[in-house]
């Protein structure tokens, strides 16, 4: 009998009634499964939405309703063919069929009899297999009476099954009754496998087990692992619900003293603040650990008397636990083309710098949890270490925090000091993290080079930034205040300094070193027009309008009044003069009266403005005084390195007769030790090859006179190897009477053998040169691959004489030809 509905946009349900079980003969059509084990004697739904498979459902339903019910091996496959379906499977008996409007099927199928496929007689439209029934086996004799082994595998399955049907939800409690009143051990085991929730594998390996008590054993084992299963669940349920209750609970009970107290008129300042840091620290999504320590301290406060001193510590020390970013970050900008424009709208030149955070940016967008290297930004005062920590910053779109570390020399400044110390507080960091308002800011630390260094033991302020800086163990640093671990990981530290030289080994080892030389000439023309002439025009009360500076005006400011590696000075010396035009522009409102403002009459600032405003430069006649120094025998210019830059070094030499039994040397200008050995080792060269030097000298000449070898100024200390070839250019010129070529400066290291070793700080050297209008520089060789750190146009304004002996060097300077390896 076939019941269709009559509206044939609804869904269309027909029953189908048939006669129960059938011999099993012919081949019958195949219907794989996907996730799902057919169960003999088991109602199973299916949905049925393939187009061969409703075209199976079709078919059988035309003719006796059956069909096979087989497993797929692999339920990804949509069709599989005859090696991808189980061969075990059970022949079933649609009994209701529901068809939706979308064209699937829903079936309501019995299932009967277990199977084999033996043999597959099509694939086309749907798979065809003949099939051969497998009965169940119970014992030799199946009449018999179950023996006592099954009865009690039975009944502990019975037992087992029972339990877990009042465990979990999904299993109705009919099945209680109906599994306890089966006495049939198939039956059982059929019922119990069709009801339970699990893996396919394990359900077509019970479907295949013919053997009925070996198939209650499985079972058994499957019933006891889901029962342990289910009641560890259970137990970790039964924990978070009291967990939960307790939690409610605490609410409840809060909730309803408070309304108490506002119905009592009661206002207790000591709950109201207790009340607030709770809900602040529930708020807060912290770290287990800190979770608990802040817990734990909220716990004490609520018992400490307010007018206790230690209910103040505990406090303060909550407010700084709520006011740290534990978890607030901001997002990275990491378009390359953007942070190029702001690097170079900030600062000009300074390539490898930038490119520097292009490649970090770069990695970023790569590896986001990426952990970048600790910049060290050196160079000398002025060059723009900080302002473009800001930069960097800006560019990237984190907050920027600075802290100083100069002059910093106790440990507890960096880590913070314990809560025993009365007025204890977090060390400088955490301070600094509080303050930027993210856990991944940009933090600059300024003057790393005059931070105090590690004491006895390796204890000391240097030390204890080696955790902060450290990538390695940074995401655990632990100030002592807080005593918690708080994560520094993704901050970005840049540090600046002037000289590597006080740093220790083990901190700057952590860093990545980027030197900052100064700037050129030409380059601080640029860096006055762009920036430090509108800043100062702007911080001054003066518009672009009023007042014009002319590029021949800040020559003369950069040539004439500052001597700098960086740009500081001179933005001074601009200050001054914009200062000046100023007041001349107020007074000269007030003084006249023809109703004009000065402020619409433009000014432009021109030399003999300058000179007028200022007075006469500090360095106007500079290098005239160097060459005039230098215009005798016995005097060398020599270029050396500080922390401040670049500059020029003067070494006089000169010689009177013995004054003693035994001739002396005497070095005056507050020279250190490396210095004073560098002059007795050029001594010593030229000594020793004096027939080669000075033909002409006596060879006892040495023996009957004082050496005198003199750096000014006296008020300077200087050190450094870097003056060995200078020194001996100044004795030698001494001995010989000629004078040093002009414009000639030297830099390099002696030996006793003469030859020249290399020197650092080629860049800020050649920039001094410049700057005291040196054009010809003397070298070492292996210096010659540094030149390409130099600016193309100072290089192109200084002739470099690479040298590898000091006859090199003496043809070169007293010769008054350059060398033969000129640059």
């Amino acid at each position: 009998m076939i019941e269709i509905v009559a509206d044939p946009t609804a869904a269309q349900e027909v029953v189908i009634q048939g006669e129960g079980e059938a011999a099993v003969e012919g081949p019958l059509p195949v219907l794989p499964l996907r996730d799902v084990v057919a169960v003999p004697d088991t109602m199973l739904p299916l949905a049925v939405g393939q187009e061969r498979s409703v075209k199976l459902v079709d078919d059988v339903l035309a003719g006796d309703r059956r069909l096979v019910l087989a497993t797929s091996r692999d339920a990804a496959v949509e069709a599989p063919g005859p090696e991808g379906v189980h061969d075990v499977g059970v022949i079933g008996h649609i009994v209701r069929m529901l068809k939706v409007p979308d064209g699937t099927l829903r079936l309501l199928v019995q299932g009967t009899q277990r199977v084999r496929l033996t043999r597959f007689t099509s694939t086309e439209p749907y798979l065809v297999a003949e099939v051969e029934e497998l009965p169940d086996v119970l014992g030799d004799d199946p009449t018999a009476e179950p023996t006592a082994e099954l009865t009690a595998l039975m009944r502990s399955v019975q037992e087992t099954f029972t339990k877990i049907v009042e465990a979990v939800p999904y299993l109705p409690e009919e099945l209680q009754v109906a599994v306890a009143n089966i006495d049939d051990p198939v039956a059982l085991s059929q019922l119990i496998a069709g009801s339970l929730r699990i893996g396919t594998e394990e359900k077509q390996e019970l479907l295949e087990q013919v053997d009925v008590q070996a198939r209650l054993r499985r079972l058994m084992a499957i019933l006891a692992r889901e029962l342990e299963v289910i009641s560890i669940g259970t137990e970790i349920q039964s924990q978070v619900q009291s967990e939960l209750d307790k939690g409610q609970r605490e609410y409840v009970l809060r909730q309803q003293l408070k309304a108490i107290r506002e119905e009592l008129g009661e206002d207790d300042p000591l709950e109201a603040e207790l009340a607030e840091l709770r809900e602040q620290l529930d708020a807060l999504d912290l770290p287990e650990l800190v979770e608990t320590q802040a817990d734990r301290e909220l716990h004490r406060l609520e018992s400490i008397p307010q007018a206790s001193a230690e209910h103040g510590v505990v406090r303060t020390y909550l407010e700084w636990i709520v006011s740290l970013p534990w978890n607030d970050r901001t997002r990275d900008d990491l378009d390359l083309h953007h942070a190029r424009g702001i690097l170079d709208a900030d600062h000009h030149g300074l390539d490898d710098i930038k490119d520097r955070i292009l490649e970090f940016l770069a990695v970023r967008q790569l590896k986001p949890d990426a952990r970048g290297s600790i910049l060290c930004l050196v160079g000398p005062p002025g060059v723009g270490k900080t302002s473009l920590g800001k930069s960097i910053a800006r560019a990237m779109g984190r907050n920027f925090e600075r802290i100083s570390a100069g002059g910093v020399r106790d440990e507890a400044e960096i880590r913070g000091h314990r809560r025993t110390y009365i007025g204890a507080m977090p060390g400088t960091i955490v301070r600094a993290m509080r303050d930027a308002g993210s856990n991944n800011p940009l933090l600059m630390i300024d003057e790393i080079d005059k931070m105090g260094s590690m004491g006895p033991g390796g204890a000391g302020p240097s030390s204890a930034m080696l955790e902060v800086l450290d990538p390695e163990q940074n995401d655990t640093f632990r100030d002592h205040y807080l005593d918690v671990p708080f994560d520094l990981s993704r901050v970005m530290f840049v540090t600046t300094a002037n000289t590597l030289d006080t740093i220790p080994g083990p901190l700057l080892d952590r860093m990545e070193v980027i030197r900052l030389a100064g700037y050129t000439a030409q380059e601080k023309l640029e860096i006055a027009k762009r920036y430090l002439v509108p800043r100062q025009l702007e911080r001054h009360g003066l518009r672009r309008s009023w007042l014009t500076f002319g590029e021949p005006a800040l020559r003369m400011l950069i040539e004439d009044y500052t001597r700098e590696s960086g740009v500081r000075s001179l933005e001074r010396e601009i200050g001054r003069v914009v200062r000046k035009i100023a007041r001349e522009i107020v007074e000269s409102e007030q003084d006249d009266g023809d109703g004009t403002p000065s402020r619409a009459k433009r000014v432009t600032v021109s030399q003999a403005r300058v000179e007028e405003l200022l007075g006469r430069g500090t360095w106007a006649n500079a290098d005239e005084a160097l060459r005039r120094r230098t215009r005798r025998a016995g005097v060398a210019t020599g270029l050396a390195w500080t922390p401040v830059g670049g500059d020029v070094l003067v070494v006089e030499a000169a010689a009177m007769p013995k004054s003693g039994s035994q001739p002396t040397l005497t070095t005056t200008g507050q020279l250190g030790d490396v210095m004073q050995e560098s002059v007795r080792a050029a001594l010593t060269w030229v000594r020793g090859n004096l027939a080669v030097v000075a033909p002409d000298v006596p060879q006892d000449w040495f023996s009957q006179h004082d050496l005198h070898v003199h750096v000014p100024a006296g008020a300077t200390p200087k050190d450094g190897p870097s003056a060995g070839i200078t020194i001996a250019t100044a004795i030698a010129s001494l001995l010989t009477g000629k004078e040093v070529a002009q414009h000639v400066a030297m830099t390099g290291e002696i030996t006793l053998t003469g030859e020249v070793l290399p020197i650092g700080g080629l860049k800020e050297k050649a920039l001094a040169a410049q700057r005291n209008g040196v054009r010809c520089v003397i070298a070492p060789r292996e210096n010659e691959r540094d030149q390409e750190d130099i600016p193309e146009p100072l290089r192109s304004r200084i002739d470099f004489v690479w040298v590898d002996r000091v006859e090199q060097v003496l043809e070169a300077a007293l010769g008054g030809l350059p060398g033969p390896d000129a640059g």
